[in-house]
C-alpha cells in the first residue's frame, strides 16, 4: 500500500522534488466540533484536504476535497493561514514524490451530508475542540489546528 511519510528538519528526509498547491479545512457543524478524518495512507488524524486541480479555485476544492473524503458538503467562511515551511517535506511512497509543504487551510461550516469514509479516510468523525488535541496527527497538522482553536483574528503566514 502507498505510503505518505511526514518529515519535519530532518536530515534523513528526501530532497523535496515537487510543489503541489493544496487546501486544507477546518469544518464545523453547528455544535462547533472539527471534522477530523484517519487518513488511509499514514494512519494519522486529520482534517479534510488535498491538491487543487488545475482549472479549480482555492475554495472549489477545499469543497471537493470535504465532499470526497468525508461525504459532508460544506460552505467556505475564512481562513486559516498559509503552511509553506520547507523543512516539512511529504515522501509518497508510490512513487517517490517528496513534496515541500504548500497548504492553504480555510474555515467552513458543514451543510448537509453524513460522516462517510472514502479511500482517503478511513475514519471521519466530528470532535470536540477539547477532544482534538488527544488524537495523534502530524506536527504540521497539529499546528493548524491549534491555530485554528487559537481564534487569532489574522491569519498565519508561514
Amino acid at each position: 500500500m502507498a505510503r505518505r511519510i511526514d518529515y519535519y528538519d530532518d536530515p534523513q528526509a528526501p530532497k523535496a522534488n515537487s510543489l503541489v498547491p493544496s487546501v486544507n479545512v477546518v469544518v464545523t457543524n453547528r455544535s462547533g466540533d472539527i471534522l477530523l478524518i484517519r487518513r488511509s495512507d499514514n494512519d494519522n488524524w486529520a482534517v479534510p484536504g488535498g491538491a487543487i486541480d488545475l482549472g479549480e479555485s482555492i475554495p472549489q476544492a477545499a469543497i471537493r476535497e470535504t465532499r470526497e473524503e468525508t461525504g459532508i458538503d460544506c460552505e467556505i467562511t475564512g481562513i486559516v493561514g498559509t503552511y509553506s515551511d520547507p523543512k516539512h517535506v511529504i515522501l509518497y511512497t508510490s512513487n517517490g514524490e517528496a513534496r515541500q509543504e504548500f497548504s492553504i487551510v480555510l474555515t467552513a461550516k458543514a451543510v448537509s451530508g453524513e460522516p462517510t469514509p472514502s479511500d482517503e479516510s478511513r475514519e471521519v468523525r466530528w470532535v470536540s475542540r477539547d477532544e482534538a488535541a488527544g488524537y495523534p496527527m502530524d506536527r504540521s497538522m497539529r499546528l493548524r489546528i491549534g491555530h485554528y482553536l487559537s481564534g487569532q483574528t489574522r491569519p498565519y503566514i508561514g
